[in-house]
């Protein structure tokens, strides 16, 4: 028998060799063995089907039946207080869990109003990428996202920040200039046809999808959410296992949207790692993947 090298395998069935050396530790891939610390995959091996669409499932039902306590209560409240406290939030995990759960707000300090406006909204935000998940990417869902993000915040209320739509004044992000207002709505059209256009989307097409809208930062606030709500609901689109970024990756995540353009690794590695987390929540519920 012919066997193939993980890079080789990795290639050809156009998924990461991390996936590929975690299927043969799972037992998954037929016939494959191990030397020393190499992986030997046969070269007629099948790859293994992945369940993300299970996930969705589940997640799907979990949120229509109102379920407590499973994947989509804990993704709803990671995905929810990780993204936000990565923009600022002062809202803890307990008082983000405590508004999910109960609908009530349970303060241990002063915090912002629009802290707490927007864990709401975070949530309804996390229900529609479940709903659109299979669906395309286009213009006028990431609005809808980012309508649902600030609706009845501060921001709301002020003209000239165009809630629901693109920007009207210059912004920055990490210093660095993004996406003119005057150029924001040919570069997202031109964004999402290119990225619509490819058949297959790997794990990489999907970072490299994130970090080409952060870098054009098409609202005056709120990018940083909208685009890892994005990233979630291709993940799940495509069969990549989603993933979270949390305050220990936090500082690893800012460096690999800098670098992006010098060396991908660091933002790959780094959302690898966040991957591998949400991998142990999937064994723990026996989801595969």
């Amino acid at each position: 028998m012919n066997y193939i090298s993980v890079a080789e395998a990795a290639k050809k069935w156009n998924i990461s060799e991390r996936s590929v050396r975690n299927y043969c530790a799972q037992g998954r891939i037929e016939g494959a063995f191990v030397t020393g610390k190499t992986w030997n995959v046969p070269a007629d091996a099948q790859k293994p089907l992945r369940a993300t669409a299970d996930l969705l499932d589940v997640l799907t039902h979990e949120m229509q039946a109102k379920i407590a306590g499973g994947i989509y209560h804990k993704v709803q409240i990671e995905l929810t207080y990780n993204s936000n406290h990565i923009e600022g939030s002062k809202l803890t995990q307990d008082e983000t869990r405590c508004i999910f759960e109960t609908n009530t707000v349970g303060l241990n300090g002063a915090v912002r109003v629009d802290d707490v406006v927007e864990t709401a909204n975070h949530f309804k935000c996390v229900d529609l990428i479940l709903q659109n998940a299979k669906k395309p990417l286009t213009e006028a869902f990431v609005k809808t996202l980012h309508l649902s993000l600030k609706n009845g915040t501060t921001d709301s209320r002020e003209g000239w920040f165009n809630v629901g739509e693109y920007k009207k004044l210059p912004n920055t992000v990490g210093g660095r200039e993004t996406a003119s207002p005057q150029e924001v709505g040919d570069k997202m059209r031109n964004l999402l046809a290119s990225y619509n256009a490819q058949k297959v989307k790997t794990f990489e097409d999907v970072v490299a999808f994130h970090w080409n809208f952060e870098r054009i930062h098409p609202f005056q606030d709120g990018n940083g959410r909208i685009g890892r709500l994005l990233l979630f609901k291709e993940c799940l689109k495509h069969g990549v296992v989603p993933f979270i970024i949390d305050e220990e990756l936090k500082l690893y995540y800012y460096r690999g949207l800098k670098e992006w353009e010098n060396d991908r690794a660091y933002l790959l590695d780094t959302c690898l790692a966040a991957q591998d987390k949400f991998k142990t929540w999937l064994d723990y519920f026996k989801i595969k993947y």
